[in-house]
């Protein structure tokens, strides 16, 4: 049988309970170092000396100062590159892109009537080519080779009245019906333009200096003999009769006169020397010396 217990609530003796600590006594003495709450520090601290820090360079300046600072000045920007000068910028590029647009035109009119059909219609698209390759040649050489003389007049595109109408004639007379027979056979019209268009390039170059290398070991004067046999050989390939006397007249007059003074000017300028390079080369164009 289980036992029972009862529960006296009186107790006989008091529970065994440790009192707690005594607090300590925190009233200053004369005897105890200077505190101070919370910690304490004692009385004969070390002394201390800052260390200054080295010099820190200046900060980067602010947005707007830096806007401040004044940019170099551009370029002078020159009047004659405006529409109305001498090297107008926008003058060049009309003249480039009629230039090029008529090549392209042309040169497929060319390949059309050559290849596609047995017209001789061809020659005269063909010349409009060789005339649009020639300007543009022009510019581009001089552009290349002498910057400064580069105006809108080194196309070669205002070379008066006479030229224009040279030019017309001879591609009326290729258009139109003519008595006379076509001058040689087909691949020597080709030719004779071939050549003709290689030797146009060549360019005389400006400045105060006798060249006597290159071309001009053999040629004094390139630029008038590429333009003397391109100018009959445009003629010989349109198969006109009466042009190709004309255009060897009238270019014969121009040139042997023209070479005659500036040859005039060249003696006087470098004497001897130019006596002498002259005895050893030659124009290239018939009956000039």
């Amino acid at each position: 049988m289980a036992s029972t217990s009862s529960f006296d609530p009186s107790p006989s003796s008091p529970p065994n309970v440790t009192p707690p600590p005594p607090l300590p006594d925190l009233t200053p003495s004369a005897t105890s170092p200077p505190t101070a709450w919370p910690l304490n520090r004692p009385s004969n601290r070390p002394s201390w000396t800052p260390t200054p820090h080295p010099p820190q360079p200046p900060p980067p300046p602010f947005l707007h100062q830096q806007r401040a600072t004044p940019l170099p000045h551009p370029p002078p920007f020159s009047p004659s590159l405006l529409p109305s000068g001498a090297h107008s910028l926008s003058g060049i590029s009309l003249r480039s892109f009629l230039l090029g647009l008529t090549l392209g035109t042309t040169l497929t009119l060319t390949l059309h009537f050559l290849l596609l059909s047995a017209s001789p219609l061809w020659r005269a698209p063909f010349f409009l080519s060789a005339l649009s390759l020639f300007h543009f040649l022009e510019y581009h050489t001089t552009a290349t080779h002498n910057p400064r003389a580069a105006t809108l007049s080194a196309f070669l595109l205002s070379n008066g009245s006479a030229y224009t109408t040279a030019h017309t004639l001879a591609f009326l007379e290729c258009v139109l019906p003519s008595p006379f027979p076509a001058l040689g056979p087909p691949w020597g019209r080709r030719w004779a333009l071939g050549v003709g268009l290689a030797m146009m390039v060549m360019r005389r170059k400006e400045g105060h200096e006798l060249v006597t290398g290159g071309v001009y070991a053999w040629l004094r004067h390139p630029s008038y003999f590429g333009f003397w046999w391109w100018g009959l050989g445009t003629q010989v390939v349109l198969g006109n009769v009466v042009c190709l006397v004309g255009y060897a007249a009238v270019l014969w007059r121009f040139f042997s006169g023209r070479i005659q003074r500036e040859e005039e000017l060249l003696v006087e300028f470098f004497g001897d020397r130019y006596v002498e390079y002259r005895k050893r080369t030659w124009v290239g164009i018939p009956f000039i010396p």
